[in-house]
């Protein structure tokens, strides 16, 4: 595979995560939709990641602060501590117990208000990846 085709994967693998978290924020799964948040950020930032590096394999870690910071885009501070607070879901699809925790504490407006977020940044993140 090219450079490209291996940006074009986390782009189109991250759009459908997009369209999950969606469909399960309609379900009223608050928890479950900001995980897929979470993995479509960190795909974006793989892709930018690879677009950034000589190689094409992105480093398996789920942070992206981390994966961000191996890139030459910059972010302001207001984002890095978004992209901070997305990675504390991307536990929740892992661990069931920090799920049901974290799932106590969502709701349809707390929710809403990541998914506008999550969005604002998956599209900066689109751009920086043109």
């Amino acid at each position: 595979m090219t450079k490209q085709e291996h940006i074009d994967y986390w782009i189109k693998t991250a759009d459908d995560n997009w369209e999950d978290a969606q469909i399960l924020f309609g379900l009223k799964r608050y928890s479950l939709a900001l995980f897929m948040g979470h993995l479509l950020l960190e795909k974006l930032a793989k892709g930018l990641w690879v677009k950034h590096n000589e190689e094409n394999f992105p480093p398996k870690i789920h942070n992206i602060v981390k994966i961000l910071k191996g890139t030459k885009i910059s972010f302001s501070e207001e984002q890095g501590l978004f992209f901070q607070k997305m990675n504390d879901f991307q536990l929740e699809g892992r661990y069931p117990d920090y799920r049901d925790m974290v799932y106590k504490l969502l709701d349809a407006e707390t929710t809403q208000d990541y998914i506008t977020k999550i969005n604002e940044q998956r599209t900066w993140l689109l751009k920086m990846l043109q």
